[in-house]
């Protein structure tokens, strides 16, 4: 056996190939983890100096405001993208106000983190999230989790007993510092003025689903137009995101789909609800019909397809929309049907592989 024998020997070869994947990763994590933070870094700089010339030129003229925010939101969504919305313009104002000194600014947080931590009216519950997101590394998740949860006032009334077990709980959430996070951050992304890849809110079978439904729902049902897959509503700077949405031309009205990968909940129902509120609220133009929804559940031992309709709508969908549409229990049929395929075909790739 000569010097050279274990660079060629299978498992010391595994263990090289191992090293020098390991070491390129950490290359590549850390070189996002920089351009995510180089990224978010200017994005708040910008948000907030834009929020203070706002406010400068604005003052008390509330009337001037309002039209102000309108000539710059036209013409800067016409040069750098949907991000400058009135909306959105107004939050990057009250950023100003709410943090009116720059150098307390802290750059662990994103501007997602801060349109949360705006929200909250009292100085010091903000400041203690602050302080807790930075030290804890919180993610947006996290934040907004505590926030509801009353963190804060838990903590003061118990004198920050259980604040270990609590922590503890909010670490098994996502981190904040996953390397993809900047190709999913909807505000990054509109900063940068880029497309949204729909894909990351999708695993590999729910892709191939909507796939299939989307094609069932074109080529089966009567008057189906295609909208939008993976269509993402803003409120309250809480993104959503709508599995499929049509438009039935013969209906005249939305159809608004939600596919779930497990098991049906309350939650869920409570889901589908509100994007056909949302529509109903902001979408549909006047002459539509009601918005429909339709939920989908491809648990492999309970796969079922429910349809929603807000409470006053109820008999028009009974005495109309029926016609027009595939009964529940056809979508459910196709469900079964394209998961079973599904499966089996992964099955047979798999056997392939190996």
């Amino acid at each position: 056996m000569n010097e050279y024998d274990d660079a060629i020997h299978p498992i010391a070869t595994g263990e090289l190939n191992i090293n020098v994947y390991r070491d390129i990763r950490n290359t590549l994590a850390e070189a996002r983890s920089k351009a995510y933070s180089a990224v978010n870094s200017a994005m708040v700089e910008a948000y907030w100096e834009i929020g203070r010339q706002i406010d400068e030129a604005v003052g008390e003229r509330a009337e001037y405001g309002k039209g102000l925010l309108q000539f710059l939101a036209q013409h800067l969504t016409k040069e750098f993208g949907k991000g400058f919305t009135e909306r959105n313009l107004r939050a990057m104002r009250q950023f100003f106000i709410t943090f009116p000194i720059w150098h307390t600014l802290c750059a662990e947080l994103s501007w997602s983190h801060y349109r949360l931590l705006m929200k909250i009216e009292d100085s010091s519950r903000r400041e203690f999230y602050v302080k807790e997101c930075v030290e804890s590394s919180w993610s947006v998740r996290q934040l907004e989790r505590q926030i509801n949860s009353f963190f804060y006032e838990r903590l003061l009334a118990t004198q920050r007993s259980g604040f270990e077990s609590v922590k503890n709980e909010i670490n098994m959430l996502e981190p904040k510092n996953d390397p993809d996070y900047i190709l999913k951050d909807p505000y990054i992304l509109e900063f940068l003025d880029l497309k949204e890849n729909r894909d990351y809110h999708e695993s590999d079978l729910e892709q191939a689903l909507i796939n299939k439904l989307q094609e069932f729902l074109l080529e089966l049902g009567k008057g189906f137009s295609f909208v939008a897959r993976q269509k993402r509503i803003t409120i309250e700077g809480d993104h959503y995101y709508v599995d499929l949405v049509f438009y039935n031309y013969i209906l005249k009205c939305f159809v608004v789909i939600d596919l779930k990968a497990g098991k049906l909940t309350y939650q869920d129902v409570g889901q589908i609800d509100f994007y056909v509120r949302y529509f109903e609220d902001k979408v549909k133009l006047p002459g539509d019909n009601p918005t429909i929804g339709i939920i989908l559940c491809t648990d492999k031992n309970d796969t079922m397809a429910k349809y929603s309709v807000l409470s006053d709508n109820e008999n028009l969908f009974a005495s109309k929309y029926m016609f027009y549409l595939p009964t529940e229990e056809e979508l459910k049929h196709e469900l079964e049907r394209e998961r079973e395929l599904i499966e089996r075909q992964k099955a047979l790739d798999e056997g392939v592989d190996k």
